[in-house]
């Protein structure tokens, strides 16, 4: 094998498994450590720069850094780097004069269709640069679907509004109350740019018998959802039925549990382990009396005189092909029908583009969605731009932050004259975190405890006030021992081969039996002559040669803790431990907008 080049950006960029797994690429052993440390602003403001919202998303994310942790390789649970994130926000002290300021427009107008978490974050970065955003949204207040369709008990409005405050601070123009309806009339008014973040804000129908006739009790669960936000739904049935698997519905029924549903049931046409959810929503659903029944599909609703009673099921099992491709087929019990008041349906949402004239040069795909770059969240329109649930469909609130970083590098890069498929490579910056001889400016302890538990209200209490948020976050002293499980791999373990002697003592005090010292050879060959054998071909080895002997060192990046013992025990310095702080490319001082590497 060549020798790695550990400095290519992505190379260490990619061992941080936290960092690079969050699409906004947040430099998660950093902020742990800051909160370790007490200095909850200065997480707070590093979380900011680069995944916008904090406070929301460490209520409200769908952590795709977690499952990607180190940590839970060596034990079962991930460190919990959502609920810290929330413990910055909630700890941090006013940072309101550390945002940038609002400064002289540049004379370039920007328009922005959506209030939510892609459009903000378009906003955010742009307005900086003295671009003049102007925010279109239907709703009165910026957040979209954070704040219409994310239960108040999950995420407070006050938390919201703060958030969303701190980016209209910067001097956007938010025109509340304003539905954009012709895409075409919005190019005629001369806008420099266009970004469309209008979320999918259609629910998918379930067209089955009885739907027409029962439509009175039979709601689509976004919709629903969007009318108890603003008060105009307040109590429902006592008997409820929410069709569907993913995270919608869990907010569905633990909403319904809230306004007079006594007996409410999730049932989902998938097993368990398949639906959507995340595992935490499932956990919550259930553990507030709500049953989820599975491999079940709905047949139709059952009425009497239009008045619906309830709902037919069929039973299904799950049947796999030699490709391993699951199909449900009839199990061939009889059908059952579940006597009901309402039924909430949530079963996928859809976009909606009635709005956008289809003779204006945006091409559009087989199924109705806009034709949009990967990287530069273009459209095939010169001045038109997408991100969020609009531009590839319904995700997550993470992943709406990464499009408008990379939209809003788009149209900088355009509106300054550059190609905006030409990204930027990551500022990398690296330090010695070497103080003496076995003293490092961090802490090198490799904790043993398990994941600390979120403390909940009350479930009684929370159950009678839909407002009452139900997690109540880590205290300052839990907020520290989950801090403390947090395994730095931002240090990396750095090698001079031409300081090496060859003695071994990194081999023998390595705790994973990660490091090995043989002659080189084809990959597959090298992974399987390992002190312990590395199979897994996605995760990186580093190898580095030039020693006396004619050997390399390799060590297999999967399994190393970062725990700084080789470095401790090398008696000639040959290892170091260096951190790695990788800051993705900008669009303005502040804000990284993310890269997608090949890689």
């Amino acid at each position: 094998m060549k020798p790695t080049d550990i400095a290519a950006p992505d190379y260490f960029h990619k061992v941080v498994d936290c960092q690079w797994a969050c699409p906004a690429h947040t430099p998660v052993p950093e902020y742990i450590r800051l909160i370790a440390e007490g200095r909850y602003s200065d997480a707070y403001m590093i979380n900011w720069k680069s995944n916008v919202f904090p406070g929301i998303l460490g209520r409200t994310c769908d952590r795709p850094c977690e499952p990607a942790c180190r940590r839970g390789r060596v034990e079962e649970t991930p460190v919990a780097i959502c609920r810290l994130k929330r413990v910055a926000a909630d700890f941090k002290d006013d940072v309101k004069h550390r945002m940038p300021r609002p400064v002289a427009k540049n004379g370039k107008r920007i328009a922005i269709v959506g209030g939510g978490p892609a459009s903000l974050t378009v906003a955010r970065d742009l307005a900086p640069l003295g671009y003049h955003c102007i925010v279109f949204d239907q709703d009165p207040k910026a957040g979209g679907m954070m704040r219409t369709q994310i239960p108040k008990f999950r995420l407070p409005d006050q938390v919201i509004d703060e958030e969303t405050g701190y980016i209209l601070d910067l001097g956007i123009d938010f025109r509340g109350g304003q539905r954009i309806d012709s895409l075409k009339k919005l190019l005629s008014e001369n806008y420099d740019a266009i970004f469309v973040g209008s979320g999918a804000p259609r629910g998918r129908e379930l067209e089955i018998p009885g739907r027409k006739e029962a439509a009175k009790n039979i709601h689509i669960g976004i919709d629903w959802l969007s009318s108890v936000s603003f008060g105009h739904v307040e109590k429902i049935g006592r008997r409820v039925i929410v069709l569907g698997g993913g995270n919608t519905a869990m907010d569905c029924c633990r909403t319904a549990r809230r306004l007079g549903g006594e007996d409410v049931k999730v049932i989902v046409r998938s097993g368990f382990e398949e639906m959507k959810a995340s595992p935490w929503e499932k956990e919550d659903a259930i553990h507030e009396d709500i049953p989820i029944l599975n491999f079940m599909v709905p047949k139709a609703f059952t009425h009497d005189n239009g008045k619906l009673t309830g709902v037919t099921f069929e039973k299904v099992r799950a049947e796999y092909d030699a490709k391993g491709r699951r199909s449900l087929v009839p199990s061939g019990e009889p059908d059952q029908t579940i006597e009901c008041d309402d039924v909430l349906v949530a079963v996928g949402q859809e976009n909606a583009f009635p709005w956008i004239e289809r003779d204006l040069g945006i091409e559009f795909d087989k199924w109705d969605m806009p034709v949009v770059d990967k990287i530069t969240m273009a459209s095939t329109h010169p001045k038109v731009f997408f991100g969020g649930d609009a531009a590839f469909g319904p995700k997550n609130i993470i992943w709406a932050v990464a499009h408008g970083h990379d939209a809003a590098l788009s149209i900088h890069k355009l509106l300054s004259g550059e190609d905006i498929t030409e990204r930027p490579l990551p500022d990398v910056k690296i330090s010695s975190q070497k103080m003496g001889i076995h003293e490092w400016s961090y802490d090198n302890d490799i904790s043993a405890d398990r994941r600390y538990k979120v403390p909940h209200r009350d479930k009684v209490v929370a159950l009678k006030d839909i407002r009452a948020e139900v997690e109540l976050g880590y205290d300052v002293k839990l907020a520290l021992g989950e801090a403390q499980r947090c395994l730095n791999c931002d240090v990396q373990t750095v090698f001079a081969a031409p300081l090496c002697i060859e003695c071994d003592a990194c081999v023998d005090i390595c705790p994973m039996d990660c490091i090995t010292f043989t002659q080189n050879g084809e990959e597959n060959d090298l992974r399987q002559r390992l002190k312990a054998p590395s199979p897994r071909h996605d995760q990186a080895l580093y190898v580095a040669d030039g020693l006396k002997t004619g050997r390399v060192m390799v060590k297999d990046e999967d399994v190393c803790l970062h725990c700084g013992l080789c470095a401790e025990r090398c008696p000639t310095g040959a290892w170091d431990m260096q951190k790695y702080l990788i800051d993705m490319v900008h669009a303005d001082t502040s804000c990284p907008s993310k890269r997608r590497s090949a890689a």
